[in-house]
């Protein structure tokens, strides 16, 4: 069946996913700018900027707030990340609407998976206003990358899950569980963007010279206790970060250690299940951007953090998150190739006992 032989329900809903997908990206790409470009204190206040829906003139900046001169660029850079933000959460809300009706009409309609995408979107939205108040704390920071990078990937899942259900999918058939390689390989992806987001927030990004080793040494001059101490004081701004060179160093060795213990696993999973003729392009898709990705991450340090490079990057971790979750969703549901309702059945007992 085609997208056009479906309802307009259908078609709204699976537009509407899709869209909130790329949005949500492009959300987290403006964000990383917004960091990089040293902005994220660009407007003081928040929701608006210095008491204001728009970036006012310097003028009535300073009348708000006489100790935070104004930076115009900057301001605009943080409200557009903001706008962009409020268009994904009126597009997850109109999702929500569109998708009472069909709930009402179709068993198995995720309606559960709608309503844990608008909690998730209030979460990252308090994230987001204690980013600014908390002067850019890097646990609310990495959080703020991390829920981000969530709300796609919920956005992701739940277009796949429409789409399937759109579409006529065998009623028959039912998920295979993740095994413990799939677990393990998610675990490691979820830590290192955690890492990825605690280097970027704590200013680690060119902390080591050279690459593999951290300005000509290996284990020397790296504080790790207090590179990781997650306890940091709330108060004083962490615009271009509060931690020493050692703790910095640490952060980034950290972060590169992460990045070979996921590729480690990515390829573990590509040759676990290299039999699999459906999986190959999809695990191969995986295994692919997490080598490219990896290969930004050395770039970025050879070259001093370019911007256009930064940004690279952080596209790199949305396509990794993005090429994992499709690879996830076609373990869970492979295409049976049969030709009969007693092959169906057979390949469905194979599926639930396994």
């Amino acid at each position: 069946m085609r997208l056009s032989q479906t309802s307009p329900a259908w078609r709204s809903v699976l537009r509407l996913s899709l869209a909130g997908t790329g949005l949500c990206a492009l959300v987290v790409l403006a964000g990383a700018a917004t960091r990089l470009m040293d902005a994220g204190l660009g407007c003081p206040d928040w929701p608006g900027c210095y008491g204001a829906p728009l970036v006012p003139d310097a003028e009535r900046a300073l009348a708000h707030s006489p100790h935070l001169p104004l930076e115009a660029t900057k301001a605009w850079m943080e409200m557009l990340h903001r706008y962009l933000a409020a268009g994904l959460v009126i597009m997850a809300l109109l999702l929500a609407w569109r998708g009472l009706g069909l709930r009402r009409r179709h068993d198995g309609y995720p309606w559960r998976l709608t309503l844990g995408l608008l909690v998730v979107l209030a979460v990252q939205g308090a994230f987001g206003a204690f980013t600014v108040t908390f002067k850019l704390w890097p646990q609310v920071v990495t959080l703020h990358l991390l829920g981000g990078l969530s709300v796609m990937a919920i956005f992701l899942w739940l277009h796949l899950r429409l789409r399937r259900l759109a579409f006529g999918a065998p009623a028959v058939m039912r998920p295979r569980r993740l095994t413990s390689l799939w677990r393990v390989t998610l675990l490691a992806l979820v830590l290192q963007l955690a890492l990825g987001g605690w280097t970027s927030s704590n200013y680690a990004g060119i902390a080591c010279q050279g690459f593999p080793s951290c300005n000509g040494r290996w284990v020397e001059a790296l504080d790790w206790g207090e590179g990781f101490h997650l306890t940091q004081a709330v108060g004083p701004s962490y615009l271009y970060g509060q931690l020493h060179a050692e703790a910095r160093s640490a952060i980034q060795v950290g972060h590169r250690l992460g990045a070979a213990a996921l590729l480690a696993c990515l390829m573990a999973l590509g040759w676990r299940y290299r039999g699999e003729r459906q999986m190959r392009p999809w695990l191969a898709l995986a295994v692919g951007t997490g080598l490219a990705q990896a290969a930004l991450g050395v770039a970025n340090v050879l070259l001093w953090l370019p911007l256009w490079l930064a940004l690279l990057h952080t596209a790199g971790a949305v396509c990794l998150v993005a090429s994992l979750a499709l690879a996830a969703w076609r373990w869970r549901w492979p295409v049976p190739q049969v030709a009969s309702a007693s092959a169906l059945s057979a390949y469905q007992n194979s599926v639930t006992s396994g």
